[in-house]
């Protein structure tokens, strides 16, 4: 088998992304769900359908806020080393609606952590379908101590 012989190359998942390795109950009605670790971000991404459109038949914006939330939370984490004892709690999103999508389109994600600091954290992102900007998103993030289990 070689690396264009994977499930994901055969559906059209450019390389490197691989199954989210995190699920949500958010994000379960859009799965399949993909991800692709750099060495400074987690990128998402999806095959649109359906399922991601509003009544017009429009992608709708809310699936791209809320996966633009988690690929920054996500990649603020792992700037971060995935700290265990710390948490991340969404303050501030913003997301500027540049273009459209249809279905059938790759849509990713694609973050920048900007600054990580020991209360707040920030990150943005370009958010492409097959390869056009179609918005951007900003973040700030609250890190929370976690507590202790009793």
């Amino acid at each position: 088998m070689t690396l264009t012989d994977t499930p994901q190359a055969a559906a059209g998942i450019p390389a490197g992304f691989e199954p989210h390795f995190r699920k949500s109950p958010v994000t379960e009605p859009w799965e399949p769900l993909y991800s692709r670790r750099t060495d400074k971000a987690v990128q998402m991404g999806l095959r649109l359908a359906k399922a991601h459109t509003n009544s017009r038949g429009l992608i709708h914006g809310g699936l791209i806020a809320a996966l633009s939330d988690n690929a920054m939370g996500y990649s603020v984490a792992q700037t971060m080393g995935w700290d265990q004892s710390k948490s991340l709690v969404t303050i501030s999103l913003a997301v500027d609606f540049i273009g459209g999508a249809q279905i059938g389109q790759w849509l990713s994600i694609e973050p920048e952590v900007i600054r990580t600091g020991s209360t707040i954290s920030f990150a943005q992102s370009l958010i492409r379908a097959d390869d056009v900007v179609i918005a951007r998103a900003n973040a700030a993030f609250r890190v929370l101590a976690k507590k202790a289990a009793s």
